[in-house]
Formats: structure tokens, sequence, C-alpha cells
């Protein structure tokens, strides 16, 4: 697997990969991570098209799930 971009951002660490014909798209927050991933063959622009996926939108929405996940593991780390 290896990055072929980084989308800069104020919040987020955002990288793309490409592994196994596969672009995939990391979002990092903190201690979080969310992955998407989209065949090579889906994607007719390249990464250009992948960055432009990333969109204010998707990044809200990832937002509320990692405020989600840090609840969950908040949770779980109550019951060690």
């Amino acid at each position: 697997m290896r990055v072929i971009a980084d989308i800069p951002h104020s919040r987020y660490k955002i990288q793309i990969f490409l592994y196994n014909a596969k672009y995939l798209v990391k979002i990092e927050l903190g201690q979080f991570e969310q992955i998407f991933k989209i065949a090579e063959a889906d994607v007719n622009g390249g990464v250009e098209e992948v960055k432009r996926m990333v969109t204010d939108q998707l990044l809200h929405n990832s937002l509320e799930r990692f405020l989600s996940m840090r609840t969950d593991w908040e949770e779980a780390f109550k019951n060690k």
C-alpha cells in the first residue's frame, strides 16, 4: 500500500492510498480513523477525482462518526 496523495486540512489527516486496484481514503482524527475504499476502475479521473469526493459534507459526516466512535470507546474502556 502506498500513499499517492495528502489532502491538507486543519482538523484531519487525510491521505489517499492505492492498494490492490483500489483507492483508499483515510481520514484520521486523534486515535481514530475511517477508511473509504473505491475501485480504481470506478474512478475515471484518477486521484484528482478521488480528491474531489472528499467534500465538506463527507468530512462533516465523518466528524459525527468520530464522535460516536469516541463515545463507544469510552463506554468500552469503562468495562475493562
